[in-house]
């Protein structure tokens, strides 16, 4: 298929790009030109502001797209001008979140609203832009807006849980990773119950391939591991998948340090079902013990440049720890 992704050089857009390159797909990859890894597969670029894609129609009239996938479409508006460049397009794969979920609200609010597994019929949020105020660059973020205006066209929506796998800029294991490198033997740790789902990024852009080569799927489908593990056992899994050997020591939650945080009490759980997906789509999930084994060596090998070296707050709460939570 001839295949137009705006943004696909980042992640999950960059796994993508190499899922369907990798089945003989011609691809565009549309971006801002800010990065372009050298080992990505050598396709054509088009560099140019999602706000200025529509000046840019002939040139992706031009590559003749048989669809589109939107890997990096964030509100109204992004959606809006990737419909008004490319008009004619019959089939669109468009990257949402469950965070439009009811159930991720409530997490927000510190409150419970849904039992789990959530599915494709929950509930939405019935409030929008939920980092308004609270992240500069998210104040018109809102997955329900794309949404909206996607979905009348016929597109395949996927909603995505917190993702992982290599080449991940948000870090997802980072807060065990970290405390790893640096030797530590004892990891402060609050009760590590909550359950939210996650998907390993190769298995992502399978199912957007999948969704490419079956056209009659269109609507929103989730797509999730079959399990989820709890937080503590998912922390466990990183230590064991990095050959460590650090304690997971139970604190109060008042005394965790930030990024420890979701270790803590969590109020709703955001564990899923991608039933929708395996049944239309014949996706299935990897094992994830070695989806995350890969994972934990990727970011071993390829540590950040800024890692948070300062474990006073760790210290602090392994001190102080009541002895009944031994």
């Amino acid at each position: 298929m001839r295949v137009v992704l705006l943004g696909g050089t980042r992640f999950i857009g960059r796994a993508i790009v190499e899922e369907l390159a990798a089945a003989g797909d011609e691809l565009l990859v549309v971006h801002r030109g800010q990065l372009e890894p050298g080992d990505l597969p050598q396709v054509p670029h088009l560099h140019c502001d999602r706000a200025e894609l529509a000046s840019h129609r002939d040139e992706l009239a031009a590559f003749r797209p048989d669809a589109v996938v939107d890997c990096r479409a964030l509100s109204r508006a992004d959606a809006e001008v990737a419909l008004q460049a490319l008009p004619d397009i019959k089939r669109w794969i468009v990257i949402s979140s469950m965070d439009v979920y009811r159930a991720f609200g409530a997490l927000l609010q510190d409150r419970e609203t849904d039992p789990v597994p959530i599915d494709e019929d929950s509930p939405v949020r019935s409030e929008r832009y939920p980092y308004r105020g609270k992240l500069a660059d998210r104040e018109d973020y809102d997955k329900l807006d794309v949404e909206d205006i996607y979905l009348p066209r016929g597109a395949l929506v996927l909603r995505l849980p917190m993702v992982y796998g290599e080449h991940d800029y948000q870090l997802r294991e980072e807060f065990i990773l970290r405390r790893v490198r640096a030797g530590r033997t004892q990891i402060p740790f609050g009760a590590g119950t909550w359950l939210a789902c996650r998907g390993y990024v190769r298995d992502i852009a399978r199912a957007v391939s999948l969704g490419l080569r079956t056209p009659a799927a269109a609507g929103v489908m989730n797509i999730c591991e079959d399990r989820t593990y709890s937080m503590r056992m998912w922390s466990q899994m990183i230590i064991e998948a990095a050959g460590a050997s650090a304690e997971l020591v139970r604190v109060p939650d008042e005394m965790l340090p930030e990024d420890l945080k979701p270790t803590g009490t969590m109020t709703q759980h955001i564990a899923a079902s991608a039933r929708k997906a395996r049944s239309q789509l014949g996706w299935t999930p990897s094992d994830p013990l070695e989806a995350l084994r890969a994972t934990v060596r990727w970011h071993l090998d390829h540590p950040p440049p800024d890692s948070d070296a300062d474990f006073t707050l760790d210290d602090r709460a392994l001190e102080a720890r009541p002895k009944t939570l031994d």
